[in-house]
C-alpha cells in the first residue's frame, strides 16, 4: 500500500531552512489581486515597500511552501500527486510575520483518516526564527484511492451559516492573468496556467488557486471589517468547497459570531453563487 499509516504517523518532523524578503510578500500580495487602485493608500500597505504589512495568510506560501511538499515526501507516504485534493488550511499567528526574515521549517504528518475511498493526511507545520514561533499552519489533503487501510474516519461535520444577512458583503474581481501573477509564489501546478493540462484535469479552462481564493478571502475581511490592520489576525481556517476561474468574481459573506470570531463564506458570483470556500472562521484581537 502506498502510504504506510503506522511507519508515516511514527516518522519524526522533517525540517528546513526558508527565507523571504519584501519583493517575496509583495509579489504575493499582487498574486492575490492587491493594487488596484494603484495609488490607494489602503492598497499601498499591501505593494509599498515602505509601508508594507503582510498578511497573515503569506505564511502558506513564505519558502515556497514547502512545509506542505515536505509533508508529502515523509516516510511511508508515496502517493500520486494527481491523486491529492487540497481539503482544508489553517493558520495560526504567534506574533505579526515580519517583511522578510530567516527561519526553521518543521513539518510532520499530525494526523490520517480513514475515509474509505480517500485517505486524509493532515500535515502540521511549525514555524520559527530566532526571536520564537511564528505560525503554525495546518492542511488536510485528500488522496483518492488511498483509503480502505482501517484507521479512523475522522472529524466530518460541517458548519451552518448563521441564520440572518451576512454584516458585509465584499466583491473581489479576479483578474484573467491571476493565476499566471500568483503561481510565481511557488505553486507550479499547470492545472492553473495551460489549458490543455486544465481540460485533461476536467475543467473547462484553467482555475485558480485554492490558495489564491484562500488569501483573496482573507484580504476581504481585513479590509472590510478589521480596519485594514493585519495584525489582528489570529488565526483563520477554511475548506475548499469549490473552483473559481479568472474573470469571475470572489464574493465573500462574512457574519460576526462574537467579539473574536468572524465565519465567512465565498462564492463565485457568474457561477449562481457556486461555493467556492466554505466552513472559514477568522479569529481576530
Amino acid at each position: 500500500m502506498p502510504i504506510d499509516a503506522r511507519q508515516a504517523l511514527a516518522a519524526e518532523p522533517r525540517s528546513t531552512e526558508i527565507s523571504w524578503d519584501h519583493k517575496d510578500v509583495q509579489l504575493y500580495h499582487l498574486g492575490l489581486g492587491s493594487g488596484v487602485p494603484a495609488t490607494d493608500p489602503a492598497e499601498l500597505r499591501y505593494t509599498l515597500e515602505s509601508r508594507l504589512h503582510v498578511l497573515p495568510s503569506f505564511a502558506t506560501v513564505a519558502g515556497a511552501g514547502m512545509g506542505v511538499v515536505g509533508g508529502l515526501s515523509a516516510p511511508g507516504i508515496e502517493v500520486d500527486l494527481a491523486a491529492v485534493l487540497h481539503g482544508t488550511q489553517s493558520v495560526v499567528t504567534h506574533r505579526p510575520l515580519p517583511v522578510g526574515g530567516r527561519a526553521t521549517s518543521t513539518s510532520r504528518l499530525a494526523d490520517l483518516y480513514d475515509k474509505g475511498k480517500a485517505a486524509v493526511l493532515v500535515l502540521r507545520t511549525d514555524v520559527t526564527d530566532a526571536e520564537g514561533p511564528l505560525w503554525t499552519s495546518e492542511a488536510q489533503l485528500f488522496v483518492r484511492g488511498e483509503g480502505g487501510f482501517g484507521g479512523k474516519r475522522g472529524p466530518s461535520a460541517r458548519m451552518e451559516l448563521p441564520e440572518r444577512d451576512p454584516d458585509h458583503v465584499a466583491d473581489r474581481p479576479i483578474r484573467e492573468e491571476q493565476a499566471l501573477l500568483y503561481r510565481l509564489s511557488g505553486d507550479w501546478n499547470p492545472l492553473h496556467a495551460d489549458p490543455d493540462f486544465a481540460r485533461l484535469a476536467g475543467f473547462e479552462r484553467p482555475i485558480l488557486h485554492g490558495l489564491c481564493s484562500y488569501g483573496m478571502a482573507l484580504k476581504a475581511v481585513v479590509d472590510e471589517v478589521l480596519g485594514g490592520d493585519v495584525t489582528r489576525v489570529s488565526s483563520y481556517a477554511v475548506r475548499f468547497a469549490g473552483v473559481v476561474y479568472p474573470g469571475e468574481t470572489l464574493r465573500v459573506r462574512v457574519w460576526r459570531l462574537d467579539e473574536a470570531r468572524l465565519q465567512l463564506t465565498a462564492t463565485a458570483l457568474e457561477r449562481d453563487d457556486a461555493a467556492v470556500l466554505g466552513d472559514a472562521v477568522v479569529t481576530h484581537t
